[in-house]
Formats: C-alpha cells, sequence, structure tokens
C-alpha cells in the first residue's frame, strides 16, 4: 500500500462531449418551430476555445444560450465551462454572442484553491503545478473530504478532481 496519496484538480472537460452538446444543441434548434426560417446558427471553435452563436434578435440568442448551456450540463460537463464573452449587433440585424470556453485554472484561481483547502484544516499538501493543483495526503479519507469541500464551494472555475491514487 502506497504511503502517500494524491489527486489533480484541473479545468479540463471531455472535448468530445462538448462536441456531442454542441451537436444536440443544433438539432434542437433547427426542429423548434419558433427558429424555422430564421437565423440561428452555432459555431464552436475548439481551437480558439469559443462558441458563436448568430440569430436574428437578443430573445433569440438568450434562448440558444440557454440551449447550449442545458445540452452541456446534460452531458455531464460543468456550466462554468462556459461564460460570455461578448455580444454584438451585427449586419443585417443580426445578434452574434461568443462564449468563452475555459479549461485551465490561471494561477490567481489556483491560489485561490490552494488557500480554501488549507483552510479545510485536514492533514492534506497543495501544491500548484502549472495549469493543475496536486493534493497528497496519507489519507484517502482526508483527499475525499477535500473533494467533497471544494465541489460544495462555489468558485468561478470548474473542477475535475484525477488520478486519484
Amino acid at each position: 500500500m502506497a504511503k502517500e496519496h494524491s489527486f489533480d484538480i484541473t479545468a479540463e472537460f471531455d472535448k468530445q462531449e462538448m462536441k456531442n452538446a454542441i451537436e444536440q444543441a443544433k438539432k434542437e434548434v433547427a426542429s423548434r418551430y419558433d427558429f424555422k426560417g430564421l437565423t440561428a446558427d452555432i459555431d464552436y471553435n475548439e481551437k480558439g476555445k469559443s462558441i458563436t452563436i448568430l440569430t436574428t434578435t437578443d430573445n433569440k440568442a438568450d434562448a440558444m444560450v440557454d440551449m447550449v448551456i442545458s445540452k452541456i450540463i446534460k452531458r455531464g460537463i460543468s456550466s462554468k465551462v462556459v461564460n460570455e464573452h461578448s455580444r454584438d449587433q451585427v449586419g443585417g440585424g443580426n445578434t452574434k454572442v461568443v462564449l468563452a470556453i475555459t479549461d485551465v485554472i490561471s494561477s490567481d484561481e489556483a491560489k485561490k484553491i490552494v488557500k480554501e483547502i488549507k483552510s479545510l484544516k485536514l492533514k492534506v499538501q497543495a501544491q500548484i503545478r502549472g495549469d493543475e493543483v496536486r493534493v497528497t495526503g496519507k489519507s484517502i479519507d482526508d483527499l475525499q473530504s477535500c473533494m467533497k469541500a471544494l465541489r460544495e464551494k462555489e468558485l468561478e472555475v470548474p473542477l475535475n478532481f484525477t488520478n486519484l491514487q
């Protein structure tokens, strides 16, 4: 049995599930009666880490954003992964909404996570390793308590716990 156990905290998510969620949202838009004959496009840019929504009005844009987020949640991805980056009026009276995708933990967020872990007073150590946080401890129970406490906290970044050993 290992003396030290550990897990990593990242903001990564399943990219294929994201693609599936976007495809489901596109199908729902295509099948809905209130979008028939209107401009209603959803474009997922994996490399640019963004989702672009183009439609005729702000109300339709809000409905499409809600559709995308609900499909993402149904696919097991945190809704914190997407944030509205910009909303602009473009040619033809259309509305363009850009949703930014977060899949890394910034250094400021990592520091908040480490501070939060230290405030739990568990027998675990946390260290920042690039865009992830490694938590180590002798007891798996302490590590699981740490995971549970972090899930209950309202942090701005999506958390994914990996490599529990």
